[in-house]
């Protein structure tokens, strides 16, 4: 989806087309918002500050109790 020169306005507009017509204004900021996290996350992850598997399957668990 996000190219190498794709502005911030170009993968909004990705995001939102990808979206069904019926979209709500909701659905719409709902979906800008879990874009930027996973893209988010992604980077972090790229830079090693991520969370080995284990260890956050260890964290969930003590959140689950």
């Amino acid at each position: 989806m996000e190219g190498v020169n794709m502005t911030v306005k170009d993968v909004a507009k990705s995001v939102i087309n990808a979206l069904p017509s019926r979209a709500t204004m909701d659905d719409v900021i709902h979906a800008l918002y879990v874009h930027e996290k996973f893209r988010h996350g992604e980077q972090e992850i790229r830079q090693k500050m991520g969370v080995p598997h284990e260890a956050a399957k260890k964290r969930l668990r003590k959140c689950i109790k």
